[in-house]
């Protein structure tokens, strides 16, 4: 479910006890699936839909979000180069980002002065790579020849050649939603901590690692930059660590900058509850996501916040110093994830109803 269809599913369950009660529905993204409509939500404009390359270099429908009468670009990697997309087909080896370069490449030969690019829901691990490469970057082997890596071959690389960038980049503002701070190698590194999600197996893992320190590695020779120790490098598959490197990026938690846009703080101030949620609120939860991104600002305005997530992981009590009132997962019954998110809906919408009939009692 996206941003917008959990608010409305909320709303009709809190209507159903409280009909008079004023909601205020905001949906929010921290780089991930959903940020270009919580722009296009808070700010207007207009998507632009256009064929590029997907996970596995396959041609594909993606978009892109403008807003700011077409000044600002708002780019969300996922929607081409998402995990949803590889469905059981996960090799984060074999991945490329190779799309989200075409998608930056359109935006900036439209005219647009600004791009925002939400690094959240990857499939890939390629240090962000595939992406330069359709900025026109050369990576060379070490017989010379040029190559488009994948997170498998990053160790391939033993030159960078950025003369060819993209010349409509030039005075462009970049700016990276990412949704953690994990640093680009080691065991909270981009391969160690969100590999096995994309489908690496314990040896895969140290493989891609190693790939991505050996870029790191060639950046720091070539391009004279060091992100190897960059909080929010490992986004995204490394991608935090490419936009710095290849693009001169910014990079900063996604979810501050959309809660910033919509004037959060200002409509939240007076509230009785805040509600919200994600996929799944586990450690990694705790390091930036939406949920705790949310918690900070509701502690500040001293309104409790009730968590209503997908799933819940262990070590997750430090959330309630956070700013976090209250956690409920929506799972009804013990079932694999392939048959649950069938019925993600109506296990929301009971999930709901049972928190507000507590909260009518009250």
């Amino acid at each position: 479910m996206d941003s917008a269809e959990i608010c409305s599913i909320m709303a009709k369950q809190i209507r159903r006890y409280q009909p008079d009660a004023q909601i205020v529905q905001i949906p929010v993204a921290d780089g991930g699936e959903g940020t270009v409509d919580a722009f296009l939500t808070a700010m207007g404009g207009k998507k632009v839909f256009l064929t590029v390359k997907g996970p596995y270099r396959e041609d594909l429908c993606a978009f892109y979000g403008l807003v700011d009468s077409g000044r600002t670009a708002i780019i969300e990697m996922a929607a081409c180069a998402g995990l949803p997309l590889v469905g059981d087909n996960k090799h984060a080896e074999r991945t490329t980002t190779y799309g989200v370069g075409q998608l930056i490449s359109h935006a900036a030969k439209s005219g647009c002065r600004k791009i925002v690019i939400g690094l959240g829901g990857s499939a890939t691990n390629d240090g962000g790579t595939g992406a330069a490469a359709a900025l026109g970057i050369r990576f060379l082997d070490g017989k010379g020849n040029s190559f488009v890596p994948v997170g498998g071959t990053l160790d391939q690389i033993r030159t960078i050649d950025a003369s060819g960038l993209c010349p409509e980049l030039n005075g462009v503002e970049m700016v990276a939603m990412c949704d953690i701070d994990n640093p680009l190698c080691g065991p909270q590194g981009a391969s160690a901590v969100f590999g096995p999600q994309k489908g690496a197996d314990e040896d895969t893992v140290k493989r891609l690692d190693q790939n991505l320190a050996n870029l790191a590695e060639v950046i720091r020779k070539d391009l004279k930059k060091d992100i190897t120790d960059l909080p929010g490098a490992g986004a995204a598959g490394g991608m935090g660590a490419g936009m710095v490197a290849f693009l001169g990026s910014r990079l900063q938690m996604g979810v501050e900058t959309v809660l910033d846009t919509v004037r959060f703080d200002e409509i939240a101030d007076g509230a009785d509850f805040v509600i919200s949620g994600e996929g799944r609120l586990d450690s990694q939860s705790l390091r930036g996501k939406v949920v705790i991104g949310v918690a900070k600002r509701t502690k500040k305005l001293g309104i409790p916040l009730i968590a209503v997530v997908g799933d819940i992981g262990d070590h997750i009590e430090p959330a309630y110093d956070m700013g976090v009132s209250a956690i409920f997962s929506i799972n009804q019954v013990a079932l694999d994830f392939s048959v649950l998110k069938n019925r993600s809906q109506s296990d929301l919408a009971k999930t709901m109803d049972n928190l507000m009939r507590f909260l009518s009692v009250l």
